[in-house]
């Protein structure tokens, strides 16, 4: 005989790792990593601690997951993007700083940004996780799209590393600024506004001038 409140009862248990990333990631963002403690995040998720670690060991393999269910994903669809476009580099850059600020910025996300800033050298470890899972592939996807850019004629060559530090250190100063200095601004950043002037003068460091132009150097005779 099917029990329908035993039934209930599953799909509640099912769903209790996603109530509890989903709780961790709020107590992450608001109070930092240092400050998050477990029986919180268990009281958030409505679970008691003892069922937290059914699922969890840890704070840290806690942290783990919640960037593993939340960034990483969305890296692997920008690298997706990034494999099966078919239009200029210019437009995929675009699309691809566009796409972060709509999937990573402008969510609560980037708080997990201004975390690693502050408090990596406290936490060596969970720094080291990132770089490997987060930042060294993000900078891998930006260096692909640089050298697609540069090997199809669009992008004048560059120093592809540099480059791409560079591409990162405005999006990051957008996070860091959304959940730091912005309530002490009167007039906010407007966001968008931001990455399309940032797109417009990093796409004119780069283009490369067109055959014949007047950058270009004259002809020898």
């Amino acid at each position: 005989m099917n029990c329908p409140l035993k039934k209930r009862w599953e799909r509640r248990k099912d769903a209790r790792p996603q109530e509890l990333l989903a709780a961790a990631l709020d107590l992450f963002v608001e109070r930092g990593y240092a400050a998050t403690r477990l029986d919180d995040v268990a009281a958030r998720a409505g679970v008691s601690k003892g069922t937290l670690y059914l699922y969890f060991t840890n704070k840290e393999e806690l942290f783990k997951a919640v960037v593993r269910e939340n960034v990483v994903p969305v890296l692997g669809e920008a690298e997706g993007i990034l494999e099966s476009y078919s239009g200029s580099t210019a437009e995929l850059f675009r699309e691809l700083v566009l796409g972060w600020w709509e999937r990573i910025g402008n969510t609560k996300l980037s708080g997990i940004t201004k975390l690693m800033m502050a408090e990596s050298s406290n936490f060596p470890e969970v720094a080291q996780f990132y770089h490997d899972e987060v930042i060294r592939r993000g900078d891998a996807m930006i260096a692909r799209m640089l050298e697609r850019g540069v090997a199809q004629g669009e992008f004048r060559p560059m120093d592809i590393r540099q480059a791409t530090h560079v591409i990162c250190a405005p999006m990051i100063m957008l996070m860091m600024w959304k959940h730091s200095f912005s309530s002490c601004r009167p007039e906010p950043i407007a966001a968008e506004e931001y990455l399309n002037s940032f797109v417009e003068l990093f796409l004119h460091g780069v283009l490369a001038e067109p055959a014949g132009s007047a950058g270009a150097p004259p002809p020898s005779r």
